[in-house]
C-alpha cells in the first residue's frame, strides 16, 4: 500500500464558501490525506468550516493559506488542475482514476498538488497552464456541475483506491524539477527568445504557452533543467543581462 498523505497536497483556489473548505477537509481525512492549502480564501477561519469538517478539525488547523497559485505549488514536482471546459490550446486530460494511477507511479519523494478552482468559474487559464495534466470528473451531461467539496471527495477516493494497489514505485536518478524551477527556466527561455527576436515582445502569441505544455509533458528533472539553462546562457547570456555581441 502506498501512502499519499505526505505526497499529495489538495489546493483550493479562492474558495468563497467556508462550508466547502470544511467539507473538503472532511473528504480528505476520510481518504487518508491531510495537507490542505488555501489560496486567498474569502472566509477562513470560519465556524461554518469547522462545522462541516466534523472530525477533521486537525486538517483545517494545519491548513496553509497563501496569496497565489504560484506559491501553493512552488515546491511541487507534478501539478494537476481540475477543469470542466475545453481549452483553445488543449492540455493532456484524464479522469480521477487515471490521474490517481499516474500519481501512484510518481517517485516516492515527489510532491504532487491537485488544484480545485473557484465555485463560480473554476481555474483561470494561466493557472491551468501551470499544470501537467487537467482532471475532468465524468458526469451526466444534463447536469455535470459538482459541488467543490464533492469533487474533492471523488478525487480523494480514487487516490485512496490507487494507494491499495501494488503499483511499483519508480526510481529516478535525479529529483524531478519543481514548479518554481520550471517557471524560472521558462522565464529564462522567454528572455532569450525575446532578445534574439524569435518572440515579438509586443505580440508573443501562444509560443510560450505551447513550450510550457511541451516541457510539462516531459516532466524534467532538476539536472535537465540545469542543462537547459546552461544552454540558454551559452546562446543568449544570463537572465536580465544584455547579450554579448563580441568585440567591434
Amino acid at each position: 500500500m502506498k501512502q499519499f498523505d505526505k505526497q499529495v497536497r489538495i489546493v483550493l483556489v479562492e474558495p468563497s464558501h467556508p462550508g466547502n473548505i470544511g467539507g473538503a477537509a472532511r473528504a480528505m481525512k476520510t481518504m487518508g490525506l491531510s495537507e490542505l492549502c488555501l489560496v486567498n480564501p474569502k472566509r477562513f477561519p470560519d465556524p461554518q468550516a469547522d462545522w462541516r469538517a466534523a472530525g477533521a478539525i486537525d486538517v483545517l488547523e494545519a491548513a496553509v493559506v497563501v496569496d497565489d497559485v504560484a506559491t501553493s505549488i512552488a515546491d511541487c514536482h507534478w501539478v494537476v488542475g481540475t477543469s470542466t471546459r475545453s481549452r483553445r490550446i488543449p492540455w493532456p486530460v484524464a479522469t480521477p482514476r487515471t490521474i490517481a494511477q499516474q500519481i501512484a507511479s510518481q517517485p516516492a519523494d515527489s510532491k504532487v498538488a491537485i488544484l480545485f478552482g473557484r465555485e463560480d468559474n473554476g481555474l483561470a487559464n494561466d493557472e491551468l497552464q501551470r499544470c501537467h495534466y487537467h482532471l475532468q470528473i465524468p458526469a451526466a451531461p444534463e447536469y455535470s456541475s459538482l459541488n467543490l467539496a464533492m469533487a474533492v471527495q471523488v478525487v480523494c477516493y480514487e487516490l485512496f483506491q490507487a494507494s491499495l494497489s501494488d503499483t511499483p514505485i519508480p526510481v529516478w536518478d535525479r529529483k524531478l524539477a519543481t514548479s518554481e524551477q520550471l517557471d524560472g527556466m521558462l522565464e529564462h527561455l522567454r528572455e532569450i527568445l525575446t532578445e534574439t527576436e524569435f518572440l515579438d515582445a509586443d505580440n508573443p502569441g501562444q509560443t510560450m504557452t505551447r513550450l510550457r505544455r511541451m516541457f510539462s509533458r516531459m516532466q524534467l528533472d532538476e539536472t535537465e533543467v540545469q542543462i537547459l539553462r546552461g544552454v540558454y546562457r551559452h546562446l543568449g547570456g544570463s537572465p536580465g543581462t544584455e547579450r554579448n555581441s563580441g568585440p567591434n
